[in-house]
């Protein structure tokens, strides 16, 4: 048996860029941008972009007259993110940190944080910054998983529920952040106007394990310790064995300034 449990660890723009075209990211990222509701001539606002996925339909919204601000502080990223709207003079990249973001306060009407408030050091931070930016009326959209709710099918469910404990206490900074969305906002003081949950699918294995990291994080589980060897390598192997599910719970907050 191989040393290495699943698919490898991917190039975070491609699978950022991935994510957003399957059919899961597709239908989130379409209601989140019809929930913020981003109207000709305003600036919008995107706060850790990455390699600017939502950026051209935001520039699209805005019209000729509006201005979009991509925020990244990865190099990587900004640099794709600017060649994918290198022909889109609406828009403008900037490099910077969510917690001390280069944007002019009070000059935003439409800002959006995308599953960024998860890896964050201080979420809480980040949404002072969305206010201190944003305008008086302004709309702000946040989307961000609940990793407590991850669920995988196997018949040995007893490690599935270690594996899922495992990554919301070892893998992700803030995984249970997407529940607590609306009460950060609301003591931020932002008003809470709509909370959405939805449950991406996987029903392919291969296509579960490259965006949920099935084999990377059993391979790290188990040289951690929280997994016995043996029994981490029968869970993932028994995976692709048969019918696959997995889902989680992802949670969109609209609230306004």
């Amino acid at each position: 048996m191989s040393t290495t449990l699943g698919a490898p660890r991917p190039d975070p723009a491609a699978y950022m860029l991935r994510a957003a075209a399957s059919a899961a990211g597709r239908g989130y990222k379409q209601e989140l941008m019809e929930l913020l509701d981003v109207q000709p001539d305003e600036t919008a606002l995107d706060v850790g972009c990455g390699p600017g996925t939502d950026l051209p339909t935001l520039a699209e919204r805005v019209g000729l007259s509006g201005t979009v601000i991509g925020v990244d502080r990865d190099p990587a990223m900004l640099s794709e993110a600017r060649r994918r709207t290198s022909d889109v003079p609406v828009v403008q990249i900037r490099e910077g940190d969510a917690h001390a973001l280069p944007v002019e306060p009070g000059t935003v009407d439409r800002a959006k944080i995308d599953r960024v408030l998860m890896h964050v050091a201080e979420p809480a931070s980040v949404l002072e910054q969305l206010q201190l930016v944003t305008r008086p009326g302004a709309r702000i959209a946040l989307a961000e998983p609940d990793w407590d709710t991850l669920v995988v099918d196997a018949e040995d469910l007893a490690t599935s529920r270690t594996f899922t404990r495992y990554t919301t206490s070892e893998v992700v900074r803030h995984a249970t952040i997407g529940r607590s969305l609306a009460r950060l906002a609301e003591q931020t003081g932002f008003l809470v106007e709509t909370v959405r949950a939805t449950t991406p699918v996987f029903l392919d294995f291969q296509d579960a394990d490259r965006t949920l990291g099935l084999g990377r994080n059993m391979q790290t589980a188990i040289q951690d310790g929280h997994i016995d060897e043996a029994r981490g390598r029968r869970w993932f192997a028994s995976l692709s064995e048969g019918t696959f599910f997995a889902s989680f719970t992802l949670v969109t907050v609209i609230c306004s300034h």
